[in-house]
């Protein structure tokens, strides 16, 4: 995934957060005159019920986080692979490490031998001058990204993450149990994915409203960090600075 891409996934993806909120606000609607019926039958959609579709919206969310981490590392490397045309010693220190590090498998257990093995093709790899080939960065997740977690990421590969004051006013803003949207996203999918809370208890007290506006922050947060990986990319700033086209960004 390039670049160009990363806004068009995300666009595509958080279309259907908008489409899951539109359809919860409009069983809240039908809510208020007692309990909504499935057209044409007699079937009553139960508070339960109700709470349990709203709780879903915590994974929704957590998933398009983690999604949209995943493809803007992989943006950045895929650059750094492109046409084959950039070697290890012009990368960035930053991305250089994480080369290092997936080429010769630093942070993985292995057996002597095998560690030889990937040492050695590291050094070849170095000796002769080889284009900078496939590789891929932990980014680890597993339920643990919000907003800190992904500025952290972000200077990991020296990409720097800036939002505006309005985005990161939304983003650190208390909803919940003291947690700004992105935390209690992460807080809820978490509880959800780990049986620590229940569907029901997830969503007691929540009103569409909430979930909406909770939607919105994290979806211009994401937005935002979006286009710091855009801009670290078409500036080239993941080369280190003499080897920019241009010169890459001030």
């Amino acid at each position: 995934m390039n670049s160009a891409d990363l806004l068009t996934f995300f666009e595509e993806r958080f279309e259907e957060v908008d489409a899951y909120v539109d359809l919860l606000e409009e069983l809240e609607k039908a809510a208020q005159d007692g309990a909504p019926r499935l057209h044409g039958t007699e079937y009553k959609i139960s508070a339960m019920q109700q709470k349990i579709l709203y709780s879903s919206l915590y994974l929704q969310l957590y998933n398009l986080v983690e999604a949209t981490v995943s493809r803007c590392v992989e943006a950045i490397t895929q650059a750094a692979t492109q046409a084959g045309q950039w070697k290890p010693h012009q990368l960035s220190d930053e991305l250089q490490r994480e080369w290092v590090r997936s080429i010769a498998r630093t942070h993985t257990d292995m057996s002597p031998e095998h560690r030889l093995k990937h040492a050695m093709q590291l050094s070849e790899h170095i000796v002769q001058q080889l284009p900078v080939g496939r590789f891929s960065v932990e980014a680890g997740g597993g339920g643990n990204w919000d907003d800190e977690a992904i500025f952290a990421m972000g200077k990991r590969l020296g990409c720097v993450i800036s939002v505006t004051e309005q985005t990161r006013r939304g983003v650190k803003a208390n909803m919940r149990d003291d947690l700004g949207p992105m935390k209690l996203v992460k807080d809820r999918r978490n509880g959800l994915a780990h049986g620590s809370i229940s569907f029901v208890d997830c969503a007691d007290g929540v009103a569409v409203d909430e979930l909406r506006r909770m939607a919105s922050s994290v979806e211009s947060y994401l937005r935002e960090v979006i286009e710091c990986f855009i801009r670290h990319i078409d500036s080239h700033n993941f080369l280190r600075p003499n080897f920019r086209p241009n010169g890459g960004a001030p």
